[in-house]
C-alpha cells in the first residue's frame, strides 16, 4: 500500500500528487495547491525504494505512461501532467 503524505485544506475530492523531492515544478505545484487551499496527498517518488518504489511507479504510469513529474490524479478519473498553472486553478476553483 502506498503511503502518501497528507496536506490539510479544503476537500476538493481525492487528490494525489506524484512528485520528486528535487523537482522545481513539483515544488511549484505543491505551493499552488496550498495557495488554493486544496487538501491533497503527495508522495516523493525518488525517496521510495525497492518494492514500494515499484508500486508507486506502477500507479503513476496508469495516469502518465511517460512517468514524468509532477502528475496530479483527481478522483481517480482525471490527471494533470506537468505544472499547468491555469489548468490546476481551473480544476480546483
Amino acid at each position: 500500500m502506498i503511503e502518501y503524505n497528507h496536506v490539510k485544506g479544503t476537500n476538493k475530492g481525492e487528490i494525489k500528487l506524484f512528485a520528486l523531492s528535487t523537482c522545481v515544478w513539483c515544488k511549484r505545484t505543491r505551493k499552488l495547491l496550498e495557495t488554493l487551499h486544496v487538501a491533497y496527498d503527495y508522495i516523493y517518488v525518488d525517496l521510495q525504494e525497492g518494492d514500494a518504489r515499484d508500486e508507486v511507479m506502477d500507479e503513476l504510469e496508469k495516469w502518465n505512461p511517460h512517468g514524468s513529474f509532477p502528475t496530479i490524479v483527481i478522483n481517480g478519473k482525471d490527471s494533470i501532467i506537468g505544472f499547468k498553472e491555469e489548468k490546476i486553478k481551473e480544476a480546483f476553483a
